[in-house]
C-alpha cells in the first residue's frame, strides 16, 4: 500500500499561537463608506502576502460587524491577491455591495500549494482584517469552494473553536482524483474513516454543506459522505443542498441561496467552545 502524502505544513502551523501567525499588516487604503473590496498586504516569516477584504457599507458597521474568511479554488492561487475575488462569494458581493453587512476576508494561497500550506497565511490575515474593522469574533464563519471546500473542513478541524459556522462548497476528505494526490483533509487522513473522525470532532459546529449532482472533479459522494457522518454523530443543525443540474460550480447557486446568509448570521459561537 503506498503511503499517504507528507502532512505538508500542517503538523508545524497547527499548534502556533494565532498571534504568533501575524508579523505585519500594511494597510493601502482607508475603509470605505459603500461596501467595496480594499488591499491589504500581509507579512509573514519574512514574505509578503497580498490579500483583499471586503468592508460592508459605512451603515453596516456600527458595533461589530460578522465575518467571513473565504478560501479559494486551485485557479485562482498565485500573488496578486485580486484573483481569489473574482470566482465564487466575491462576484456575489459585487452584485450586493451595497447591502452585505459582513467582512469577507479573503486571503491567497501560493501557485502549485494546498490551502493545508497556505492555512498560516488565511488565519494570519483573519486576525488581522478582524482587529482593523472591529469585526465579531463571536460571529465569525468560514466557507470555501472546491480547493477551499477542502480547505474549511482543515482550518475548522485545526480551529474548531475559532468559527461559528462552516459552509463548504464542492469541497471533499479524500484525493478527488489520482492527479491530485495532495488535495486531501490533512487532519484526518491517518483516520480509518476520516468522514466519521472529521464529524466527531466538528458535530458542535452549525454546518451547511453544498455540492452539485453533476459534479465530474469532486464527486458529490464526499458531501453526501460528510453529511450522513454528521448526522450519524448527532449534529443538531446540519444541513446539505445538492443542486440537481449542477456540476462543479455550485458556488454560484450556493452564494445565492437567500436563506443562506440568514442562516449563517444567526449563528453565534458559544463562549464555552
Amino acid at each position: 500500500m503506498p503511503s499517504l502524502p507528507a502532512p505538508r505544513r500542517l503538523l508545524r502551523w497547527a499548534a502556533l499561537p494565532l498571534l504568533g501567525l501575524l508579523v505585519s499588516a500594511c494597510a493601502t487604503s482607508p475603509a470605505p463608506s459603500t461596501g467595496a473590496f480594499v488591499q491589504r498586504t500581509l507579512e509573514l516569516d519574512g514574505r509578503s502576502h497580498a490579500y483583499r477584504v471586503f468592508v460592508p457599507a459605512a451603515g453596516h458597521r456600527r458595533g461589530e460587524p460578522p465575518v467571513i474568511l473565504f478560501l479559494h479554488g486551485s485557479g485562482e492561487r498565485g500573488d496578486d491577491g485580486d484573483k481569489p475575488t473574482r470566482v465564487g462569494l466575491g462576484p456575489y458581493l459585487r452584485q450586493h455591495a451595497s447591502d452585505f453587512p459582513a467582512l469577507v476576508v479573503f486571503p491567497q494561497a501560493a501557485e502549485g500549494t494546498e490551502w493545508s500550506d497556505g492555512a498560516p497565511i488565511a488565519l494570519a490575515a483573519l486576525e488581522a482584517a478582524t482587529r482593523e474593522f472591529g469585526g465579531d469574533r463571536a460571529r465569525t464563519y468560514l466557507t470555501g469552494i472546491s480547493m477551499g471546500g477542502y480547505g474549511t473542513w482543515e482550518l475548522a478541524l485545526a480551529e474548531p473553536g475559532r468559527f461559528a459556522a462552516l459552509v463548504p462548497v464542492c469541497g471533499g476528505m479524500t484525493p478527488p482524483y489520482p492527479g491530485r494526490p495532495t488535495l486531501r483533509v490533512y487532519a484526518v487522513a491517518g483516520a480509518a474513516d476520516p468522514y466519521a473522525a472529521t464529524a466527531q470532532r466538528l458535530s458542535a459546529i452549525p454546518t451547511w454543506i453544498f455540492h452539485g449532482a453533476r459534479d465530474d472533479l469532486v464527486r458529490p459522494e464526499q458531501s453526501r459522505r460528510m453529511y450522513a457522518a454528521l448526522q450519524a454523530a448527532g449534529a443538531p443543525d446540519v444541513r446539505y443542498t445538492e443542486f440537481p443540474d449542477a456540476n462543479h460550480n455550485s458556488w454560484d447557486p450556493a452564494y445565492a441561496t437567500p436563506a443562506l446568509w440568514a442562516w449563517l448570521f444567526a449563528q453565534r459561537r458559544n463562549p464555552a467552545n
